[in-house]
């Protein structure tokens, strides 16, 4: 088996969701784009180059050995579309896919990896699986918890409070560690 097929059927693709604008950074929608960031500054910390992000598929993207990092640059309700043009172009199986989202159904600072099962009313995981025709990617659930009053979705556009920031800090640092025991950078 030459390295090109070996890279290609071990590739894999990190697919961090989060709202595009300035409006939306740092709030809990965005949680995935700062799982993004904080793993970029992880790898670099370790003396490899920073990341050069490129723009396709209406999505930011790096490639890293055999990963691929993706950042869709469409709402959340559309970024089905930059994960299936991204798949597509890299050949990456949807099995091979985690996406890396918040989520309402867990209490704040919990993280989970599981693969399939309900999209628990997130647009952008409902969108994923349109596209993709399946719900057979992993999931990281950044647990955010549900607002006591109001509306979930007015919630998950609102950023965190500084109490919160501490929780979110540690659970952000805990899911660098776990993305970077699964992938393997050259």
């Amino acid at each position: 088996m030459n390295s090109d097929t070996t890279q290609e059927t071990d590739r894999r693709m990190l697919v961090f969701l989060g709202n595009p604008g300035r409006e939306y950074a740092r709030t809990r929608h965005n949680i995935g784009w700062m799982v993004a960031d904080a793993v970029e500054s992880a790898v670099h910390s370790t003396g490899r180059p920073v990341f050069s992000w490129k723009e396709k598929f209406n999505a930011l993207f790096v490639t890293a050995g055999t990963v691929v990092f993706l950042k869709p640059q469409l709402y959340m309700n559309r970024s089905g579309e930059s994960v299936r043009k991204a798949i597509d172009f890299f050949s990456v199986p949807p099995e091979r896919v985690l996406v890396v989202h918040d989520d309402i159904e867990l209490a704040p600072g919990t993280v989970r990896l599981e693969t399939g099962g309900g999209m628990r009313g997130h647009n952008g995981l409902k969108s994923i699986r349109a596209h993709l025709g399946t719900d057979a990617f992993q999931r990281f659930r950044m647990g955010i918890g549900r607002p006591r009053h109001g509306s979930p979705a007015k919630f998950v556009l609102e950023r965190f409070s500084p109490d919160e920031e501490i929780t979110v800090t540690t659970m952000v640092d805990e899911a660098v560690a776990v993305i970077l025991g699964l992938i393997r950078l050259p």
